[in-house]
């Protein structure tokens, strides 16, 4: 079999394939006389297997467990397909919260909000689901301003803060740019919620999309290992 023909059938070009070969994640390809790469149906499996989990769980899944693909590791990779999928459900719930919060005029109607005033940078980092990492960098972007203690100088976040943040984490999931995130924070100081709950719901839509692309994903995965099994089958019996 061809590499063009495969590139037809999944609408990429040959140059993939031959990404996706030199990256490890196909068997060995054996070569024609004159240098043609010999694919087989196995490798055509392999190829349309990558290509449904790029869109579902992202390329540095593909290159973490395509190879253990290649050992028969099943269990391994079932189980790594169940931790990216608990990662969506995780990142699902943190953008609906951001939207649930978005629709409120105070955190304060939020009951675990309600009798606390300050949060630790720990604390709002859980909470959105975010690195304190992230968080600082933001603040040196300008983009959050916490108080400081007078006496120790720790950060001290309040629910203001939480839902700043959280909005900062699910627009420039959307957007990427921190000009875009800033233009949205400015609206919201103005009471204008409007582009932060699109980007929100936008970003909603597309955790459906990657559920369902991850779903499809693990039907492919399935097809692959059967088709596996069946070819190491064949080959004991020959």
């Amino acid at each position: 079999m061809k590499g063009i023909e495969i590139a037809r059938k999944l609408n990429i070009s040959t140059s993939a394939l031959r990404h996706y070969e030199a990256w490890g994640l196909i068997p060995e390809v054996e070569r024609a006389e004159n240098g043609y790469r010999k694919y087989t149906k196995v490798h055509e499996v392999y190829f349309r297997c990558i290509r449904a989990l790029i869109a579902g769980c992202g390329m540095d899944f593909v290159r973490e467990v395509m190879p253990l693909v290649k050992e028969g590791k099943k269990l391994d990779v079932l189980w790594k397909m169940n931790r990216a999928q608990v990662e969506l459900h995780l990142e699902k719930e943190t953008v609906q919260k951001t939207v649930d919060i978005l629709d409120l005029k105070e955190l304060s109607n939020i009951p675990k909000y309600r009798n606390k005033n300050s949060f630790t940078i720990g604390e709002v980092a859980e909470e959105a689901n975010v690195s304190t990492s992230a968080i600082r960098h933001w603040e040196r972007e300008g983009l959050v301003q916490p108080e400081r203690h007078q006496e120790s100088g720790f950060r001290i976040y309040n629910s203001s803060d939480i839902r700043k943040v959280l909005i900062i984490r699910t627009v420039q999931r959307v957007a990427y740019s921190l000009d875009i995130v800033r233009e949205i924070l400015q609206e919201l100081d103005k009471h204008n919620i409007t582009q932060a709950k699109e980007m929100a719901l936008q970003s909603l839509h597309y955790l459906d999309y990657r559920l369902k692309e991850q779903v499809r994903g693990i039907a492919y995965l399935h097809e692959l290992f059967e088709m596996v099994s069946t070819s190491e089958e064949s080959e004991g019996l020959s």
